[in-house]
């Protein structure tokens, strides 16, 4: 089997440190490698980027200097809720630079940038409704929500990533020539699996769905149900 690296982008608010764990729950020959976005998690010391072309930029010049750094022939991007339309334009930013197209994209949990509301609610929640729907939603562990200080931390974070989702949108018409895998969990209460098909508009190539139970967070709370059947289409 081919060595496929996976680039694993966060959702709002987040490190990747929420990919720690895959790397015991993937087929042999998938190596998952996190990105953090500039200002967390392992590039805490660089400026946050401030849009959403900064964004992208600082993401894929990671994959492009990995791939570059490791010869890897295969490489593919995985991006959950925000990470998504992440997971897409990098892998779209990649495949320009080093002229070679990744196995895919697999975008989880998901709004298509067409179908984002306008005004995002999110944006005009106070921080303590923030926490309040982050420990319902169950995608932070609750030990780090009762620390004031990182509760502090991943409320910043949060806002961060708010600031630029709005700027999806604007790229509605990005279009990829190679394949897309679409998760969607069937308890999904922001993002319908019905919903997740619209993607099928950003690429050229084949799109495929893979259902799995549980809510907006499954893949990330249960990777070893999520995983398998999603690497079969990325890898095989």
């Amino acid at each position: 089997m081919t060595s496929v690296r996976l680039y694993c982008i966060p959702h709002a608010g987040a490190t990747s440190s929420v990919y720690r764990s895959w790397p015991d729950q993937v087929p042999p020959g998938v190596e998952v490698v996190g990105l953090d976005p500039p200002g967390r998690g392992a590039r805490a010391r660089e400026k946050p980027a401030a849009d959403y072309s900064t964004l992208v930029e600082a993401l894929a010049g990671h994959v492009i200097a990995d791939l570059e750094r490791t010869g890897c022939p295969a490489y593919a991007t995985f991006g959950h809720s925000f990470g998504a339309m992440l997971a897409l334009a990098v892998a779209a930013r990649a495949a320009e630079a080093t002229g070679a197209a990744p196995a895919g994209a697999v975008l989880s949990a998901s709004l298509p940038p067409r179908l984002l509301p306008v005004p995002d609610e999110l944006a005009t929640l106070s921080d303590e409704e923030l926490l309040a729907k982050m420990a319902a939603d169950g995608g932070t562990a609750p030990e780090l929500l009762s620390s004031g200080a990182m509760a502090g931390y991943l409320l910043r974070l949060l806002r961060q990533d708010l600031t630029i989702r709005p700027e999806f949108r604007a790229h509605a018409l990005l279009r990829v020539d190679f394949p897309l895998v679409l998760v969607a969990a069937k308890e999904d209460a922001y993002v319908p699996p019905e919903q997740m098909w619209a993607w099928a508009e950003h690429s050229t190539a084949s799109v495929r769905c893979v259902e799995i139970p549980g809510g907006h967070f499954a893949v990330l709370q249960h990777p070893r149900e999520a995983l398998a059947p999603l690497f079969r289409e990325v890898v095989c």
